[in-house]
């Protein structure tokens, strides 16, 4: 059964930094590519960044650029997202996600992923 694990989320200060694990099980680690979502209290969740399994190529949401990277060690069956200049509109449940679907433009919808971790806790306070 797939199964895909995050850990790393907590509380940190505006400026600070945090990286996120996400480790997989089963089959989920054979799809095209892994992607970070996230979802505020009373917002629909949102596209962070992706990362391709076989290139590792990249593609960050803007609010990402430059801040945050992703990265994954397919040894592990792990992804990462270091988190670097936090802000307090980071705040939010991070989740992990894998998609089967090769075509890059749908990797930063969330319907395109077809396993997700239980997700982990970001808070940043100002």
């Amino acid at each position: 059964q797939a199964q895909l694990v995050e850990s790393g989320g907590g509380l940190v200060q505006a400026g600070g930094s945090l990286r996120l694990s996400c480790t997989t099980s089963g089959r989920t680690f054979s799809g095209a590519a892994m992607g970070w979502f996230r979802q505020a209290p009373e917002k629909e969740r949102e596209f962070v960044a992706a990362i391709s399994r076989i290139f590792g190529s990249t593609t960050y949401a803007d609010a990402a650029k430059g801040r945050f990277t992703i990265s994954r060690d397919n040894d592990k069956n792990t992804m990462y997202l270091q988190m670097n200049s936090l802000k307090p509109e980071d705040t939010a449940v991070y989740y992990c996600a894998v998609t089967s679907v090769t075509s890059r433009d749908r990797w930063t919808q969330p319907s395109a992923y077809a396993y997700w971790g239980q997700g982990t806790q970001v808070t940043v306070s100002s």
